[in-house]
């Protein structure tokens, strides 16, 4: 392996020196051709040949390349000069996580430091332990993203459609039988929440609205994992079951969907923006949030989530590039649930999948089964493992599909073939989930009765609330926006405070 791009030499070879020898002895003969003799040519070359010409004595330190021999690794790993210490910064690999380097491991190619010598004695390298600390288990480090190649279409699954395991050891150990009761008992929640809502909408009593049913295992899969007032939510509008796992209370969601723009107002403590029409335009709020919070050094992480289409939107690449431009502790998702409104994804991007578009701003990737709660337990527990470590964004895939229509406004029978729906109907994440519990003795037909009865009780007197409570006062139309008012706002505010006062909202009202 050649060295002369590591190192410094401080003399040049014997070769080299003969033939700038040489090039000089011809010019020299070209302007004065009667002055010159072929023996004292000869004799001067005779005299290069058997001698160095040393370079200029340099003050500075001279770089020495030393090179540890019988070691071979697949790439080198290049490391900083430092006096009397080794340490590893990071591999040439492509996004490396490096939980212990040890030195007597097999490799391909050796294995270059640099140390910096004195004018007069070198200094030999202190032999040292080459260590990465992580608080992740060395046998969870990169057990999907490595082993799972996005290029082939290579999809994690860990529970089948009959509710069996298929590799136990795949299986998150902190996702407990308790915690996936406690995540079907949410999913179940709000597929029923979404049945309601429509109910409530085709009434006339509700606005339109967007549901999650098809993609609960997916949404509760990865928000039950964040910890709250600490973590960062950043959704769309298609996130019912991630904003109920969240801690956003279900009458701040039936208020939104009932045109009440205070249903967007989170508890103190959560961590949840705003239902985000604009398509795509949350992944660059969460780079950015991301950004903040490596500055401060919290370890916060970042979780933002789209559809199929919102990756074909321009800041899909650009909040990415961003991302892992600054190796931010972001999880950045993709929910393919096959339709983007009417637009089919064959129809949308010619991409071989959707994690695979990670690739073009070096994000590592990969696809999961998005009805699979395991799957997706044990791919957004390693991403966001990876992203707290500091080893920045991961892009995920969740292969899911939208049972529902696009909104409450919507007829996919008109575009979606009734065959393909048929055969997602098998693949509903809350049966599937449904048959694990029933197979651990945990589940049966009375107490899934007991907790649709006790669950749409809730619903009821949650949508009751917003109903007493759905009042709007149109001056609000000034507020929340400023801490203080510019004059020319305040001068308008109270310009229709004035007006509302005498004339009331049936005038220059709604």
């Amino acid at each position: 392996m050649k060295s002369s791009n590591f190192c410094l030499t401080n003399f040049y070879t014997k070769d080299k020196t003969l033939r700038i020898k040489k090039g000089r002895n011809k010019t020299n003969n070209q302007k004065n051709k009667t002055s010159s003799s072929k023996a004292a040519v000869q004799n001067q070359e005779l005299i290069a040949s058997q001698n160095v010409i040393k370079a200029p004595v340099i003050k500075e330190p001279v770089i020495k390349e030393e090179i540890i021999s019988q070691l071979i690794i697949e790439k080198p790993i290049i490391t900083k000069p430092i006096i009397e210490e080794v340490i590893v910064e990071e591999s040439i690999i492509t996004d490396p996580i490096i939980e212990e380097v040890i030195i007597e491991e097999v490799i391909k190619e050796p294995i270059i430091t640099k140390t910096i010598l004195g004018e007069e004695d070198e200094k030999p390298i202190k032999k040292t332990n080459i260590k990465k600390e992580t608080n992740l288990k060395k046998e969870q480090i990169m057990k999907f993203f490595e082993k799972y190649d996005s290029s082939k279409n290579q999809r994690v699954e860990i529970l089948d459609l009959e509710g069996k395991i298929i590799n136990e050891s795949l299986r998150p150990k902190e996702l407990t039988d308790e915690k996936v009761l406690e995540a079907y008992k949410i999913m179940n929640l709000s597929r029923n929440q979404d049945n309601y809502q429509n109910k409530m909408q085709r009434l006339g009593k509700m606005l339109s609205f967007l549901s999650s049913t098809g993609q609960e295992a997916t949404e509760v899969g990865y928000a039950m994992q964040l910890n709250k007032g600490q973590d960062w939510f950043v959704g769309a509008y298609r996130n019912n079951a991630a904003w109920l796992t969240s801690g956003i209370p279900m009458r701040n969601i039936m208020l939104y969907w009932s045109g009440n723009e205070l249903g967007n107002v989170t508890p103190e403590g959560v961590n949840v923006l705003p239902v985000n029409i604009p398509i795509a335009t949350q992944y660059s709020h969460a780079s950015g949030i991301a950004f903040a919070e490596k500055y401060k050094k919290t370890k916060n992480v970042v979780l933002t989530t789209t559809g199929d289409g919102g990756s074909s939107e321009g800041e899909f690449y650009e909040a990415m590039n961003f991302a892992k431009l600054h190796e931010v502790p972001c999880v950045f998702m993709v929910e393919n649930n096959k339709w983007a409104i009417s637009t089919p994804r064959v129809k949308a991007t010619k991409a071989l999948n959707f994690a695979i578009k990670g690739v073009a701003v070096g994000i590592r990737n990969v696809i999961v089964d998005g009805n699979d709660i395991f799957a997706v337990y044990a791919v957004v527990q390693e991403a966001i493992a990876l992203a707290r470590e500091g080893k920045g964004p991961s892009l995920i895939e969740f292969d899911t599909y939208r049972l529902g229509a696009h909104s409450s406004s919507d007829d996919p029978k008109v575009y979606r073939p009734e065959a393909e729906f048929q055969e997602a109907l098998t693949r509903d994440p809350l049966i599937r989930t449904k048959k694990y519990l029933m197979s651990k003795n945990l589940w049966d037909e009375d107490k899934q009765a007991k907790l649709d009865n006790e669950q749409e009780e809730f619903i009821k007197a949650e949508f009751k609330w917003v109903v007493e409570n759905n009042k709007v006062d149109l001056i609000d139309i000034f507020q929340y926006n400023y801490e203080k008012m510019p004059p020319l706002l305040e001068e308008q505010y109270q310009e229709a405070k004035e007006h509302f006062e005498k004339h009331g909202y049936e005038r220059g009202g709604h």
